[in-house]
């Protein structure tokens, strides 16, 4: 049991990656907070780690509201004792060109990724530092944390600024045994992505099959979308890792499509 007895809250856990990486630290013997802003969804996820005997409890979190945010902390400390590890994955996309792009669905996107990751840490951290085990804090980047697409701007901008908010929670964090690190995804088949196939097949003037291979997969080295289940592993090392010797690191899970 990788994780036994950790107290790890997952942002966006009611489905795709967010649900994967909940089971799988369920598996290893976490106490799983699903926490999302559809809480029916979620209380099914915790459902069905408990009914496979694992420990797991439902909380509404809307990411971009501090309060949501913290009373949510709040309830699980009080539940559980603390936390050990916060997993960022909150997310949507939105698909314009840049000159049609809508600020207020900049605004959006900024909010949910950025100020969501933001004020998760922010409410997790003090928990962190005052139970003396250290921590770890894992936001989930993209290849876009490193490469950009076209008609991606607002996600492009959020992924980037994964990266450097990662750095400095580390170089803070270090200190108190508290780790960050980035796991940057390539294309997941997950509802987020089902969503962009018919959305960029229509602005690129393709279909859907050509986004696929052309688009989406074109740069990996055997045209193959990556897994939940492949993002699930890498957020189980980063998780159970037991030293600073791991920190402040970005990585890229993506058949190959960026290589550093």
């Amino acid at each position: 049991m990788k994780l036994d007895s950790k107290v790890c809250i997952v942002t966006g856990a009611a489905s795709g990656i967010g649900k994967e990486i909940a089971l799988t630290y369920a598996r290893e013997g976490a106490k799983v907070v699903i926490a999302d802003i559809n809480l029916q969804a979620a209380q099914a996820v915790a459902d069905s780690i408990a009914a496979l005997g694992g420990t797991a409890m439902a909380v509404t979190m809307d990411v971009t509201r501090e309060a949501e945010v913290d009373d949510a902390v709040a309830k699980v400390v009080a539940a559980y004792g603390g936390v050990d590890v916060l997993v960022s994955n909150a997310g949507v996309q939105i698909v314009h060109p840049v000159e049609e792009f809508p600020f207020a669905e900049w605004k959006k996107m900024l909010a949910i990724h950025l100020d969501g990751a933001f004020l998760t840490t922010k409410a997790c951290l003090p928990h962190m530092k005052a139970s003396g085990r250290g921590g770890s804090i894992i936001y989930m980047g993209s290849v876009h944390s490193k490469e950009a697409s076209v008609l991606k701007s607002a996600y492009v901008t959020a992924k980037h600024g994964l990266i450097g908010l990662c750095k400095t929670v580390a170089k803070e964090g270090g200190a108190h045994g508290i780790r960050a690190n980035v796991i940057c995804p390539g294309f997941v088949r997950t509802p987020l992505v089902d969503k962009q196939i018919p959305e960029q097949a229509q602005a690129l003037g393709l279909s859907e099959a050509e986004v696929i291979a052309k688009v989406m997969l074109k740069e990996t080295v055997d045209g193959e979308f990556t897994t939940v289940q492949d993002v699930a592993e890498v957020a189980l090392l980063f998780a159970s890792f037991g030293s600073n010797a791991l920190t402040g690191q970005s990585l890229v899970v993506s058949h190959g499509w960026f290589m550093q």
